[in-house]
């Protein structure tokens, strides 16, 4: 009888996973209230002082969204963009001592010299005090080479720390730019990387290809295929997810000179079927993900929960966007902040919107932006 009793335990928990994109919002946990509109695929949201927002649209334009959900003009004061294809404006942080100097970060996709080829690039600028322009802008970092590519920029920033204080440093992802995958497996590119810098621009003398012959010092660990979420857990570790191709989509736990396997290993394959190189999904000197989706949900933005504005039950879960199939997944995890993924749950299916970045807000609730030409800014409000 207790047999019974656990398999149908397991068997409840089975059908909750799977039928729960049926649930209306407010019965899966949240109520999904729209802040603004009219965005044109919005891709990167920040926080500001005062309950503001700065938000990136794809085509090239900064917005700052005031509480009560106006949209400014655009923020003037951008460099030159290659907007194409997955390219454009991507991501952007707040500096962590924003109200003090206004710093904001961010990544975008760089046209090369006489628009040949194109790279992600990150930069730094300070917020004008009337959020009409960037000032003081100067580029950190720009990816070497410019290949021609519409595709696989990567382009999160995460500000990291280090005992649980700010260090000064920053972590980009970058996509291999698809057409170049095999450069994932190199150190003399900056395919398929993630990269930490400080704040200046500068290299950590602390990084892991410091010094290395053939390895550009720029680089944190390797063998990445697309990476379009990333954030801190509470212990500072950094985490990370990646597009697979026709599956094999990864989280991560990049550790510094790891290597992370695409495109020599993955759980996906080709575009169409057939496998890709010999079809390995482990080899020796290669780290396997914490977790992998197959099919592929198209994993974009990524943020823990903190806070216990929906109950202590979601406390310490990960929220991941999928854009192929509209929802947010909430993942649970053996231990909060740490641990295997043990469950997961999607959200807000009843939007039907590609969700391209979620982020938990200065007020504890988790905001999302959904991707098309009518982009919004929604907040998740605690469900009745």
């Amino acid at each position: 009888m207790v047999f019974l009793k656990a398999g149908y335990a397991k068997f409840a928990l089975v059908l909750i996973a799977t039928f729960g994109a049926g649930l209306p919002a407010q019965a899966q946990g949240v109520r999904p209230e729209t802040v603004a509109a009219g965005l044109q695929n919005p891709w990167g949201l920040a926080f500001l002082p005062g309950g503001r927002f700065l938000v990136t649209e794809r085509p090239g334009r900064l917005r700052v969204i005031a509480a009560d959900g106006k949209l400014s003009p655009p923020v003037a004061g951008l460099p030159e963009i290659a907007a194409g294809g997955q390219g454009g404006l991507l991501d952007v942080v707040a500096d962590s001592d924003f109200a003090r100097n206004r710093t904001v970060f961010f990544c975008f996709s760089e046209p090369g010299p006489a628009g040949r080829g194109n790279s992600t690039a990150l930069a730094r600028a300070t917020l004008s005090a009337d959020d009409s322009r960037l000032e003081n802008l100067k580029l950190l970092f720009s990816q070497k080479p410019k290949v021609a590519s519409s595709s696989h920029f990567g382009c999160r920033i995460v500000e990291s720390r280090t005992g649980g204080a700010v260090d000064g440093k920053l972590f980009l992802t970058l996509g291999e730019r698809f057409s170049r995958k095999e450069d994932a497996q190199a150190l003399d590119n900056h395919h398929g990387k993630i990269v930490r810098i400080n704040k200046d621009g500068t290299v950590p003398q602390d990084n892991p290809f410091v010094g290395k012959a053939g390895a550009l010092p720029e680089i944190w660990s390797y063998g990445h295929r697309n990476a379009q979420g990333a954030t801190l857990a509470p212990d500072g570790s950094f985490w990370m997810h990646e597009h697979g191709p026709q599956g094999g989509d990864e989280i991560n736990l990049p550790k510094a000179g790891a290597n992370y396997g695409w495109p020599v290993i993955t759980y996906g394959e080709n575009y169409g079927g057939g496998k890709i190189g010999e079809g390995l999904t482990e080899k020796a000197g290669m780290q396997q993900p914490l977790h992998f989706w197959v099919p592929s949900i198209a994993p974009s933005g990524m943020a823990f929960l903190t806070s216990e504005r929906y109950g202590k039950a979601w406390q310490g879960n990960l929220f991941v966007g999928s854009l192929k199939f509209g929802y947010l997944d909430r993942i649970e995890l053996s231990a909060p902040f740490t641990g295997k993924v043990v469950r997961e749950s999607k959200l807000l299916t009843d939007l039907g919107e590609r969700i391209r970045d979620v982020r938990q807000g200065p007020d504890g609730l988790l905001y999302v932006l959904t991707d098309n030409s009518n982009g919004k800014l929604v907040r998740l409000l605690p469900g009745s």
